[in-house]
């Protein structure tokens, strides 16, 4: 098979990337695609910021040592900062059973699409020598690893993305208060779901990460068809997260359908902005590089 060069941006196209074997050749393509010429780095913005001292112990870099309170005391002590890179992101990809829907014409299901955005967003900040994590979630936390800027990171998450059993109901409230708790240090929470939950709580969740002082992006992942319902015979609709199977004519729903869905995205998007977290809604049928352009520009505007 041939795969598309790294200066041919068809590779970014999602049916290209179907057909790429290994989420880390897809991840890799992508940001060479996309960043290649780049020469800011969309991924500064937080200062570092002193903190406090703390005693040294061997193996400590002695680079943070403070010569001055040696002088004064005869103690070694080492500077802590509040950030020691330049950004930590926190990638959180829905693993929940929804995630699987894959329309006839998509080319990616909503989690493999997910998939490559986390992996190619997780080589993105490690290119740019910051720290990135990993969650991976449904109804309870599956994955969590912690971040590091270690170029070793990379297989660590790209592992953790891949091996993904999404067979569990969502429940991003409860888990978004979680982890809010859970991360404690600064930084960006880069939610990665369809969003099929308590749009309430998922909201609180959100409120939560803002409380601690985390910028928050939110990728909604969905298939053009669950918007568009384009579906003209009779047809068996599967439930996925404990919902029963429907058979149905379409074109009796359709309107109500897109009335209903409308709503939802209206009350996920007016409600993200309300908690001050940045909204991108994507499809499965996109080209990365639009998600992103998005993404990173949004990040612009928050670091000026």
């Amino acid at each position: 098979m041939t795969v598309a060069s790294s200066t041919d941006p068809g590779f970014l196209d999602p049916q290209v990337l179907a057909r790429i074997q290994g989420l880390e050749l897809r991840a890799r393509r992508v940001v060479e695609g996309y960043v290649a010429g780049l020469h800011r780095s969309p991924f500064h913005g937080f200062s570092v910021e002193f903190a406090e001292h703390r005693e040294y112990t061997p193996g400590d870099d002695l680079r943070y040592v403070d010569w001055k309170v040696f002088g004064k005391t005869d103690k070694v002590y080492l500077k802590q900062y509040e950030e020691e890179t330049n950004l930590i992101s926190y990638p959180l990809l829905d693993v929940s059973e929804s995630m699987r829907y894959r329309s006839p014409e998509a080319p990616m299901s909503k989690l493999e699409y997910g998939q490559c955005i986390a992996a190619s967003l997780a080589y993105l900040v490690l290119q740019q020598r910051d720290s990135v994590g990993l969650v991976t979630f449904d109804d309870a936390v599956r994955k969590f690893i912690r971040p590091s800027s270690n170029p070793s990171q990379l297989k660590k998450l790209l592992q953790a993305i891949q091996d993904v059993v999404p067979a569990k109901k969502t429940r991003t409230g409860p888990i978004f208060h979680d982890l809010a708790d859970r991360l404690t240090r600064r930084g960006i929470v880069i939610v990665i779901s369809d969003l099929f939950d308590n749009v309430d709580q998922m909201l609180a969740g959100l409120k939560h990460f803002r409380h601690c002082r985390h910028d928050v992006i939110v990728l909604q992942v969905l298939d053009r068809a669950e918007v568009e319902f384009p579906f003209q015979q009779t047809t068996m609709f599967k439930g996925f997260e404990e919902l029963g199977d429907v058979l149905t004519e379409p074109q009796n729903l359709r309107k109500a359908y897109q009335v209903e869905v409308e709503a939802f995205l209206t009350r996920v998007r007016s409600g993200c902005q309300n908690q001050q977290a940045d909204y991108l809604q994507v499809y499965t049928d996109q080209p990365l590089d639009l998600v992103l352009s998005g993404f990173l520009a949004t990040r612009r505007k928050r670091t000026g």
